[in-house]
């Protein structure tokens, strides 16, 4: 009987995961219990190289880009990629695609930008052509952005079920991710209120749309972590420049206005265009930090845990250390620091029981040291 992958790759508790933190820390990591790795993209580093050094250097962890850029590459460069990478770890792969910003697709990749939401959706269709055909068969896809008619005369193809995921963050992406795709990867801005009332409607109601109804959607999804016992209120600020980096960006806008925070916004993307980094991390409220962010001590860290059970992915939560203005060395303690919340992920975090607990996930004051401990 087949069973596709995506249903293998579903669990009972959120698996605990990270990026990549290289091999030393990666190996001790999967020791400790961290069941998924992930690789991002930028302009200094590739998605697929990465993750070919997670599977050579662990085990059994799921690993996959979370994301690559969807469209600096073809479908076909996509799934070949992938094909390879399942030759040395069979079952254990996904492929997070993102759409990148419209200056990212237009001045850096040099590639249409316009459409991003039909085009992705596009992208998942042809990259499965190629990642399910069979030997003998001809590869073929049409639609408005790709034509596939591959005659593959050579025994290399074979069907290959790898979960294909979408980073989804407004209502439209996570509808096309339910309506196209395994799944999503959501962002480490994510809240309970926007995963529960935004995101997961959003993601059904897609779902119902396309050919996807009755498959629960994989949820991956980022968490900013910075923990440490010696210096938490350093941690604390970290988590607060990462939160408030990421939210000069005006794609967000939705988010910010479903949460009520106009204010502290406007403040801190006034300072990022000062160049006042502190500012921007004194505009974060304790509020944002809550929702946000799992942060301070190793005890504040695992309450923090505790309160947000139905504000955490389903499947897969990548507990991130900040990487804004934070040495790699300090991304790296941090990366270790967080393996002492492995096991920390409470029972509520199971699929389904999110909207059970939904009135208990609600941001509430920074307690601890996140409540006082702040940047200067």
């Amino acid at each position: 009987m087949h069973v596709p992958a995506s249903d293998i790759q579903r669990e009972a508790l959120m698996r605990f995961g990270m990026p990549w933190p290289g091999r030393d820390v990666g190996r001790e990591a999967e020791q400790s219990g961290v069941g998924a790795f992930c690789a991002g993209e930028f302009a200094g580093h590739d998605a697929y190289l990465t993750v070919a050094d997670i599977v050579a250097n662990t085990e059994h962890a799921l690993a996959g880009p979370a994301i690559a850029y969807a469209f600096a590459r073809t479908p076909y460069a996509h799934a070949t990629a992938l094909r390879q990478l399942h030759a040395r770890a069979p079952g254990r792969l996904f492929l997070g695609l993102g759409s990148a910003a419209f200056r990212i697709n237009r001045d850096w990749l040099g590639v249409p930008a316009e459409r991003p939401v039909a085009r992705i959706a596009e992208t998942v269709g042809a990259v499965r052509a190629w990642l399910h055909a069979e030997n003998g068969d001809r590869v073929r896809y049409r639609g408005e952005f790709y034509a596939l008619d591959a005659d593959v005369r050579a025994p290399v193809l074979g069907r290959l079920d790898v979960p294909v995921l979408l980073a989804a963050f407004n209502t439209r992406m996570a509808a096309t991710a339910g309506r196209v795709a395994d799944g999503l990867v959501g962002h480490g801005l994510f809240t309970g209120p926007w995963w529960n009332e935004v995101v997961r409607p959003s993601v059904a109601g897609g779902a119902g749309d396309g050919d996807r109804a009755g498959a629960r959607p994989l949820e991956h999804g980022w968490i900013i972590t910075a923990v440490d016992d010696a210096a938490p209120e350093r941690a604390i600020a970290d988590a607060r420049r990462m939160i408030a980096f990421y939210l000069t960006v005006k794609t967000y806008d939705p988010f910010v206005a479903h949460h009520g925070w106009e204010e502290p916004v406007a403040r801190l993307r006034a300072a990022f265009r000062a160049g006042d980094t502190d500012a921007m991390a004194r505009a974060v409220t304790d509020e944002m930090v809550t929702g946000i962010a799992v942060c301070g001590t190793t005890t504040d860290a695992k309450d923090t845990l505790a309160r947000r059970a139905g504000s955490l992915p389903h499947d897969v939560g990548y507990f991130a250390p900040p990487s804004f203005l934070v040495s790699h060395r300090r991304r790296a303690a941090y990366a270790r620091a967080s393996l002492a919340l492995v096991g920390a992920v409470p029972e509520p975090a199971r699929p389904g029981a999110a909207h059970r607990s939904r009135g208990a996930t609600a941001p509430g004051p920074v307690r601890g040291p996140a409540a006082v401990r702040r940047p200067r």
